[in-house]
């Protein structure tokens, strides 16, 4: 039997991040998705439980490959909805050279970030931010994480009110020092403009891109992102992609096939990242001839994507993450107070996981 033809198309980052999946099930087999709608996927019904397609050898493959809470990521109700072809997180950026030329080491706090920032500027130099509103949100998340709280997984508010103020008050000290241009980036827009000037030395918080470290000059290094302060560990906000199978396809044992290859241990360590790509497997991160052809790329980051946070795949979270965006660079920006800010955001999550209660004991 010869190998299926496989057509791929392409997404924009905002719909891969924040888009309406349902549009592309009817007619396509094969989906990567962000693993943060695995929720609304599987209470839709619009990807395969993808378990009962899978052998016991494919799942101790995935078991014995997982990087970091990636694989995790995509369960929900115990079903397992997407496998993770790509992984990736917040991290630290920056670039050697430049750091060289104003005699500055990568900072180990976010104290040290502040005081790197001031110490550029007077030499002509920046520090930068992907900080979008998505992206801003994701430093908030990533910050709290840093301080040892676990934003939506909690019992109680989404994040507390103390260590949501905390989180606020150190994201507006780094905006003080940041590039002026760093509120209208994502990280793919902060590492073109890294790779293409000699103006930014480091960048705190923005999601891994393995191109950026093997680039043919100005490359970028990546490793874990600065601790919140001196005693505590780093984290940062997990990312990635997972392959699914429509639950509309009308070939799913060759999608599910065909996934499978995609994320086949050998196939990630060899050609999948040669040919650039971003493993999810990891026997890729771990592999000696995959981190030589990434400039040390996987090294660097494996430990920041073991520790990575795992924000909440609940149904609705997208939209309320979506929303939030919005609200968090209000505070950031002094538009409004952090009591307003903390207020809509307790309130917010609080009533999406009454709703999903509410789901559960009627389908109960």
């Amino acid at each position: 039997m010869d190998d299926p033809v496989v057509q791929w198309s392409r997404r924009s980052l905002y719909s891969f991040g924040e888009g309406d999946l349902s549009e592309f099930t009817p007619e396509n087999d094969l989906i990567i998705y962000d693993h943060p709608f695995t929720g609304d996927i599987a209470r839709d019904g619009l990807m395969l439980d993808l378990l009962p397609y899978l052998s016991a050898e494919d799942i101790e493959m995935l078991e014995n490959n997982q990087v970091g809470q990636s694989y995790k990521s995509y369960f929900f109700e115990g079903g397992l909805y997407a496998l993770p072809i790509d992984a990736a997180a917040v991290t630290a950026a920056w670039r050697p050279d430049l750091l060289a030329e104003i005699n500055a080491d990568v900072p180990d706090t976010l104290d040290d970030v502040v005081s790197l920032g001031i110490e550029a500027k007077a030499k002509s130099k920046w520090v930068g931010w992907a900080a979008k509103p998505t992206d801003l949100m994701c430093s908030y998340v990533t910050i709290a994480a840093s301080l040892g709280a676990a934003p939506g997984q909690d019992d109680g508010p989404f994040l507390s009110r103390e260590i949501s103020l905390q989180v606020v008050e150190l994201m507006r000290r780094l905006a003080e020092v940041a590039h002026p241009s760093s509120m209208t980036w994502n990280p793919i827009q902060l590492f073109d403009y890294m790779s293409a000037s000699d103006d930014i030395v480091y960048t705190p918080f923005a999601f891994n891109y393995v191109n950026y470290a093997t680039a043919s000059e100005r490359q970028l290094r990546f490793a874990s992102v600065p601790r919140a302060a001196a005693g505590l560990q780093a984290r940062g906000l997990l990312g990635g992609a997972g392959i699914a199978v429509s639950a509309q396809s009308k070939n799913p044992e060759a999608a599910v096939a065909q996934a499978l290859r995609l994320v086949d241990p050998a196939f990630q360590a060899g050609d999948y990242v040669r040919k650039g790509g971003q493993p999810g497997m990891r026997s890729a991160w771990v592999s000696r001839e995959a981190d030589a052809a990434t400039n040390g790329f996987l090294s660097g980051c494996l430990p920041a994507m073991d520790a990575a946070f795992l924000r909440p795949n609940i149904p609705g979270f997208v939209p309320f993450f979506h929303d939030a965006t919005h609200e968090i660079t209000k505070a950031v920006t002094g538009e409004i107070t952090h009591e307003a800010f903390w207020s809509w955001q307790t309130t917010t999550y609080d009533a999406l996981r009454a709703d999903n209660a509410k789901r559960v004991t009627i389908s109960a």
